[in-house]
């Protein structure tokens, strides 16, 4: 048989069905995992103490529903432009203006489908095959798969507490390579809700910018800061990108928008891929979205924000209190991220007995990167302070404390 015959015979033998090698890296996320045998658990009649998922339990506000409705009867909700509803884009310049004391050009402003979206152009727009990109580990652990999705290579830089659980510019300049092409931040991070100090971020940002490579940063939990005023990294440079959502400060997860700010330089070409990726945003997302820089509706998310402050203020010394190690206070988002090495060797193990056995659901540190995951669990302070204290009672009597 000639080679060409084996070629031939090897294309059709081969499955059809069979998946692209890039599957083999995107593992299930544990706490999805999680969430569904509590699922089960409470559909047979038991009560689990949800700690395992980042969604605030607040919801959107009144006036974000109202104008929603209000939308949908006037207008025929028709495609939007690729980039967004010009009204929504001010909106979002203006709220950057007014919070932050920071200008940037509603040109600059794309809306998204989520942060995932977001994302996902980012990635498509600047990273090449065989390119590398830095990120802390542990991470939000969709980072890794958007890089990889455009096959990009990761390259993770392990963190802990001492360093805050962030990159610092020492770790960009360490562990860059010829291959490097830029590095994704996130502050406050999922899943340890610490920050990057200003005068750290602006040296990462040089670090990145004399070595002519990106920054990206997330800033999905921007808004949900406890111990000091809201800050953004654009406002230290215009050459960086930053993402945001309507999930987490403004409580619209499941209508997913969150919106990206490029340099001027790359708004075309996102644009592009944008429209030929999504062609728009839900139309009646972005009105409803419009209704969220009100005063009124800042006013609300305010309440929330403190109420939120008030549960990890709870929440940091019980668990310590249980014996898990929390050597820093989370400045932001909605989790702790707990060292559990005096209580089990194993986080998935624990996470699992916990359901199962004291009916609370939190998620294993594997979820998050390799880096001691196995050493830390996260627990999501989204639920009632009702919750959270008898979530902590049910794991006193499980560990016997």
């Amino acid at each position: 048989m000639t080679s060409a015959s084996l070629a031939e015979d090897h294309h059709v033998r081969r499955d059809p069905l069979a998946l692209a090698s890039r599957m083999d890296a995107i593992q299930p996320f544990q706490v999805m995992e999680i969430a569904r045998r509590a699922a089960e658990l409470e559909a047979a009649g038991s009560r689990v103490v949800h700690l395992e998922i980042g969604q605030p339990d607040f919801g959107a506000p009144q006036p974000v529903l109202d104008a929603a409705f209000a939308a949908l009867g006037r207008d025929p909700m028709g495609y939007s432009a690729a980039l967004g509803k010009p009204a929504l884009r001010k909106a979002i310049a203006h709220f950057y203006r007014e919070r932050h004391g920071c200008e940037v050009g509603a040109d600059r402003i794309l809306i998204t489908a989520g942060a995932s979206g977001a994302l996902v152009l980012a990635m498509g727009t600047l990273v090449e095959a065989g390119d590398e990109v830095l990120m802390p580990d542990p991470c939000y652990p969709c980072n890794r798969h958007f890089v990889r999705m455009f096959g990009g290579e990761v390259r993770s830089v392990p963190v802990g507490d001492a360093q805050r659980y962030q990159l610092t510019a020492d770790d960009v300049a360490r562990h860059w390579t010829r291959r490097t092409r830029g590095v994704l931040l996130a502050t406050p991070a999922n899943p340890t809700g610490t920050t990057i100090p200003v005068g750290e971020l602006r040296r990462i940002i040089a670090a990145v910018r004399e070595r002519g490579g990106w920054c990206l940063v997330d800033e999905i939990y921007g808004g949900l800061v406890y111990d000091g005023p809201p800050t953004t990294a654009l406002s230290l440079a215009d050459d960086i990108l930053v993402v945001n959502s309507f999930s987490k400060y403004f409580g619209m997860t499941g209508w997913r928008l969150g919106w990206l700010v490029a340099p001027a330089s790359l708004v075309q070409a996102i644009e592009r891929l944008a429209q030929n990726a999504f062609i728009c945003v839900s139309v009646p997302a972005q009105h409803a979205a419009l209704a969220a820089f009100q005063p009124e509706t800042l006013a609300i998310y305010e309440s929330r924000r403190r109420e939120l402050q008030r549960r990890r203020d709870y929440l940091v010394p019980a668990l310590r209190e249980l014996g898990f190690r929390v050597p820093l206070v989370p400045e932001g988002s909605f989790y702790i991220y707990a060292g559990c090495e005096a209580l089990s060797p194993n986080s998935e193990h624990l996470a699992w007995s916990l359901l199962q056995k004291a009916g609370v659901a939190v998620t294993p540190g594997c979820d998050f990167g390799a880096h001691e995951a196995a050493r830390h669990v996260r627990f999501a302070y989204t639920r009632s302070l009702e919750d959270l204290e008898e979530g902590v009672e049910r794991i006193r009597r499980y560990l016997g404390a």
